[in-house]
């Protein structure tokens, strides 16, 4: 692939990932394989693909502002914790050998591709939130363990948090994103540090892929996200399967 047609990918790859993951979740889904196909060893096509959603979550929490959607401090209390589970999983990422993140990366993409598939269509518009006294101890243990597998692999992670903040903390799906791109902002972070330190990160491909990350978030924070685009998620699914089976027996 040439040097122009990379960057051409790479832009709108990421594009596509920041619109998805705003919406939603499982945008690394499609990042990651595409930076394992431009060549990058798994590991630092993990580490790499955290420079993109650094960015994007930078623009799209900017974009949940500008349209004034407003999660402090509940968001800082989730973020903390996650922030601090994602520097145990980064490490476990770095350690891991390429083979057996290959094989829990295919597992991981199906198993998230099934909760796209039959994750009910519920509203939460109407359901009183829950962000004090044990639901917010609950939701702070349980963003840690998020946090973990963030920091492990990124892919699918939105959906843990949506998960949490729609069944524990009862809160409507425009905010539940606002909240997560913030919490997946500050983890990055931390993600991004270790797989820095442990020089596990291609600087080059990583900001190319930010550019469109960032755009994508930038746009799909300022639309209506009450539900996420079925035409890409059916994308995904179709891609992300093929996926697996390549990372699984190739």
């Amino acid at each position: 692939m040439g040097a122009t047609l990379e960057i051409v990918v790479l832009i709108l790859v990421g594009l596509i990932a920041g619109v998805v993951n705003t919406m939603a979740g499982g945008g690394s889904l499609l990042t990651l394989p595409v930076l394992i196909f431009l060549g990058l060893p798994p590991n630092i096509a993990n580490g790499t693909n955290r420079i993109g959603v650094l960015f994007q979550n930078l623009f799209t929490t900017a974009g949940f502002k500008s349209k004034g959607i407003v999660t402090f401090p509940f968001s800082i209390y989730l973020a903390t914790s996650a922030f601090l589970g994602a520097i145990l999983g980064a490490q476990i990422a770095i350690d891991i050998s390429g083979e057996v993140f290959n094989r829990l990366l295919a597992i991981i993409m199906v198993l998230v591709v099934g909760s796209m598939v039959i994750k009910p269509k519920t509203s939460l518009l109407d359901i009183q939130e829950r962000l004090t006294g044990k639901y917010l101890w609950l939701s702070v243990i349980l963003f840690f363990f998020v946090g973990v597998y963030g920091g492990f692999i990124q892919a699918g992670v939105g959906f843990l948090m949506l998960f949490v903040l729609s069944s524990v903390n009862h809160i409507s799906l425009v905010k539940s994103n606002a909240i997560k791109v913030i919490v997946a902002l500050v983890f990055t972070i931390s993600a991004v540090a270790v797989f820095a330190y442990n020089n596990k990160i291609d600087w080059k491909l990583g900001l190319i892929l930010a550019i469109g990350n960032s755009i994508g978030g930038w746009f799909a924070s300022r639309w209506s996200v009450k539900k996420g685009d079925a035409l890409i998620q059916k994308f995904l699914i179709v891609m992300v399967i093929i996926m697996a089976i390549k990372l699984w027996f190739f």
